[in-house]
């Protein structure tokens, strides 16, 4: 009886300002069959840093959405923002 966990990315949506939504999901498996799987989920802004110490392909992703202009536009928005 071997058990075995795997995490892996099963998830990545981006949103029009450039957030990106991610998903992780968390394998359980036993001789090869899958018993359990948990989600986890997170997000990550335009120009946020920890998205460098996320897993595979993340930051490789990031570096690519994210320019400078996409950076700039969403900060923008955030300042624009009216507060309730």
């Amino acid at each position: 009886m071997s058990l075995s966990v795997k995490n892996i990315i099963d998830k990545i949506e981006i949103l029009q300002d450039g957030v990106m939504q991610i998903r992780q999901a968390q394998i359980v498996t036993q001789d090869d069959v899958e018993i359990a799987r948990n989600f986890t989920r997170w997000v990550r802004e335009p120009g946020d840093a920890n998205a460098q110490s996320d897993p595979s392909p993340i930051p490789a992703i990031a570096n690519v959405l994210w320019t400078d202009e996409v950076i700039s536009a969403y900060q923008t928005q955030q300042q624009n923002k009216v507060q309730i």
